[in-house]
């Protein structure tokens, strides 16, 4: 839960677990760290050839995919393979949940050429989803076992406010231009 992620930050040595009293995996504490960050998302972290959820991530992707979620080192997971990421994201965006997907910034390759050949992939979070921004070719076209009709009236109507409080920036345009989105 997000109280042993604080639990963790609060600890003289971040590296132990206060409830169980071991250890975190490197993978964890990168974890801990993003989810410090995007509390309120549901994270899909890549790893490999799959996308792994974490701790209570795990369980609400497990309970809305219908997917097997079980208990590895510190934390509940569960996983879905990488070429099935939007359909999942697709779900869990219409059941209402934001979704952030962390990928790997490097391949296996290019590592194991490096420097940095034993130490962990540097992840970031690349996309964050919600029914307002659930837009795109990655998301609409997913693949040849997905019916492109239903995939298209499966997504939601999107609907994205902004609302700038500096209008210097406006001069020149016409106000309530619908083309533009300036209203």
């Amino acid at each position: 839960s997000l109280k042993s992620y604080e639990n963790c930050q609060n600890s003289s040595d971040t590296n132990l677990n206060k409830r169980t009293k071991s250890i975190y995996t490197p993978l964890e504490l990168q974890f801990i760290e993003m989810k410090k960050k995007y509390k309120d998302a549901v994270l899909c972290v890549e790893c490999g050839y799959k996308y792994r959820f974490f701790g209570e991530d795990a369980e609400i992707a497990a309970k809305e995919l219908n997917i097997y979620c079980h208990l590895d080192h510190n934390f509940m997971t569960a996983s879905i393979p990488s070429h099935r990421l939007f359909v999942h994201v697709r779900r869990l965006v219409a059941k209402g949940h934001k979704v952030g997907v962390i990928k790997q910034m490097e391949t296996a390759a290019l590592k194991a050429a490096g420097e940095n050949k034993s130490s962990l992939f540097s992840r970031k979070l690349t996309a964050l989803y919600t029914k307002s921004t659930l837009i795109g070719e990655d998301i609409l076209f997913l693949d040849d076992s997905v019916d492109v009709e239903e995939a298209a009236a499966d997504v939601p109507d999107n609907y994205l406010l902004c609302v700038c409080e500096h209008g210097d920036n406006l001069k020149g345009r016409k106000k309530g231009d619908i083309v533009t989105g300036i209203m």
